[in-house]
């Protein structure tokens, strides 16, 4: 860590507004003007919008990610958690990795947590779902799903095979159905390696409690959306939510009962707790309460942005809506760090704090292989593509707007490779316990086993009867 005595500004998350604030800032600062502290439990950034793929093995899982040292060569660094923050002293709890717990004074501060997933006390939830916030868990989603269908082609038991073959994913907004999607879209070319694997014999079933689906890009799109996925095979149920799903046994509030090992859920998301213990003024629903400058409310050096901050969107307000907000999206997490880190800039030197002012330029989304729907919103019209085009779309978009031309990069070669390749179907489910055999091959073999010695009484009565 930095023993200067120059102002430190603490960066708290390093995901997307994280990661790209801090940029602004290092490009914006004089030299030695200050010290700038990113602090994340993760030492890299996630991009989300390509989890589904990289769940799917259309993009490799090392190209979702952008390491956070290589980007931000000119910061400080620290894999950890900030447990707790005293604004009177300006001092931050670090909580590292290993070690003891410690203070880290800061002159001005950016909340950058994200968002975790919104989850409701269902029995066996906790037990049996899989969720898609992060890199590990698409990751192991797709070994998970390539092992159900390994189990059901080895086995003869009807239900273990019924069971294997069910999946259930309760969500239908951006992350549900495009992960929906893009699975199935892998199951589905996985089972033409499988003797008696079949896509017929494999059951999807997507679940919102909400009257459509992907509600971002419109009802139409969404009506299409639905559609879609149910001419591939997936039952779609709406208005309808899950009761509880013990042991894989998943009760739906319409009555419907199936067995599954699969249960992905991805039914929408809330600010990180951890901003309860922060001491910052919170919105109804937890998130960090902005002005219009992204300068938390009642502060003069605190600012946030992204998933945990709850901004006034200008442009609907000076449309009559005086209660918009804007929403938890890629699109304006990206501008809003670039107008925070200015922000933070202008702060520091005493200058007059910029608007942020957004208007939605649409939505895309990803259905699986060559299948989509967008969204594009320029000025007052909208234009709405569906299919080959609006994927074609949605890949250009998230393409261009992953961080750093190495990623960029490497996400255009893995789907050009796609164009000629065949799909990887290779579940790798050991990476989950790499020791397990190493740790069956080196453990101490069990001793033999000793026979027991006679009674004395039992060996004079056989040598009695020997004579």
């Amino acid at each position: 860590m930095s023993t200067t005595e120059r102002p430190r500004i603490l960066v708290v998350g390093g995901g997307y507004v994280g990661l790209y604030a801090a940029r602004r800032i290092l490009k914006k600062m004089r030299y030695g003007e200050a010290t700038v502290t990113v602090v994340d439990p993760r030492s890299y950034m996630t991009y989300q919008p390509f989890l589904p793929e990289a769940a799917a093995g259309s993009i490799s899982p090392r190209h979702v990610v952008v390491p956070l040292r290589r980007v931000l060569p000119k910061a400080e660094v620290l894999t950890g958690r900030v447990t707790t923050i005293d604004q009177d002293r300006k001092v931050a709890t670090i909580a590292p990795l290993v070690g003891e717990a410690y203070e880290l004074p800061f002159d001005y501060l950016v909340i950058a947590m994200g968002a975790v997933s919104r989850t409701f006390p269902i029995p066996g939830l906790a037990e049996q779902g899989i969720g898609m916030k992060g890199i590990e868990e698409a990751i192991g989603l797709r070994n998970h799903v390539l092992e159900q269908l390994d189990k059901a082609d080895s086995t003869t038991d009807e239900e273990i095979r019924r069971k294997a073959l069910t999946f259930v994913f309760v969500g239908g907004g951006f992350a549900g159905a495009e992960t929906i999607g893009e699975v199935e879209d892998m199951a589905r070319d996985a089972a033409k390696y499988y003797t008696s694997v079949s896509r017929e014999d494999m059951r999807f079933i997507l679940v919102d409690a909400a009257d459509k689906i992907l509600p971002e890009v419109g009802p139409k799109l969404g009506q299409y959306g639905k559609e879609h996925l149910e001419s591939r095979g997936v039952e779609v149920y709406l208005s309808t939510s899950m009761d509880s799903c013990v042991d894989g046994h998943v009760v739906l509030k319409n009555g419907l009962e199936v067995d599954s090992n699969t249960i992905v859920w991805t039914a929408g998301v809330k600010p990180n707790p951890a901003l309860g213990r922060f001491g910052l003024p919170l919105g109804p629903r937890g998130h960090v309460d902005c002005e219009t400058t992204l300068q938390v409310k009642g502060t003069d050096y605190i600012w946030a942005a992204g998933d945990n901050a709850q901004v006034p969107d200008l442009v609907g307000r000076k449309a009559g809506n005086e209660n918009a907000w804007c929403p938890p999206n890629a699109q304006h997490a990206l501008r809003q760090a670039r107008i925070l880190g200015d922000n933070v800039i202008s702060g520091m030197r005493g200058f007059p704090q910029k608007d942020y002012e957004h208007a939605n330029k649409g939505a895309v989304a990803g259905l699986g292989l060559h299948k989509g729907v967008a969204m594009i919103v320029m000025g007052k019209m909208k234009i709405k593509l569906k299919g080959r085009l609006a994927w074609y779309m949605h890949r250009g978009y998230h393409g261009l707007a992953m961080p750093t031309w190495n990623r960029k990069v490497r996400v255009f070669a893995d789907w050009t490779l796609g164009m000629f390749l065949k799909r990887e179907v290779v579940s790798l489910g050991a990476m989950e316990h790499p020791r397990e055999e190493f740790y069956e091959a080196a453990k101490p073999a069990p001793a033999p086993a000793v026979k027991a010695e006679a009674p004395a009484a039992a060996k004079t009565e056989e040598k009695a009867k020997a004579s």
